[in-house]
């Protein structure tokens, strides 16, 4: 799962990178401000299947936005293995409560066409998350899924 991470958050850093840097129109923003607006009315109602929707829809749309259909694919292949142990520890892990101001920040960035700020929000974020799952896994004595 370490090994995915580092490399989903290379992936999508490049994604959010590129997107800033190359700009987006109005409605693939409003998109991506919409999902964020979902992860956090799923987290005020404490349903986080609906929160890992919204989060998993959210990167979806910000990979697909990059237009790199070879980053798009190679994502796609890690999402299926991550997307297991995500949905195996969701009740397991602590509220993902900065998921929103993180995914937010992310959108001004891009939305203020700042590559740099983006890919380090971007890669911040992954990384964190990368880090909390790896860990919750070890202590549950699922090294290899």
């Amino acid at each position: 799962m370490a090994d995915i991470y580092d490399v989903l958050t290379a992936l999508e850093g490049i994604a959010a990178e590129t997107i800033a840097r190359n700009g987006v129109a109005a409605r693939p923003l409003a998109a991506l401000r919409s999902a964020v607006a979902d992860m956090g009315k799923a987290l005020e109602a404490g349903d986080l299947n609906r929160w890992a929707e919204a989060d998993e829809h959210f990167h979806s749309q910000l990979v697909q936005l990059s237009g790199n259909s070879r980053l798009i694919q190679m994502v796609a292949q890690l999402w299926d293995q991550a997307h297991r142990a995500r949905m195996l520890t969701l009740k397991l892990r602590p509220t993902p409560t900065n998921s929103v101001t993180e995914h937010a920040a992310l959108v001004d960035a891009i939305a203020s066409g700042d590559p740099v700020e983006a890919r380090r929000i971007h890669e911040d974020h992954r990384r964190r998350a990368g880090k909390m799952l790896v860990e919750l896994l070890e202590r549950l004595g699922l090294t290899q899924l």
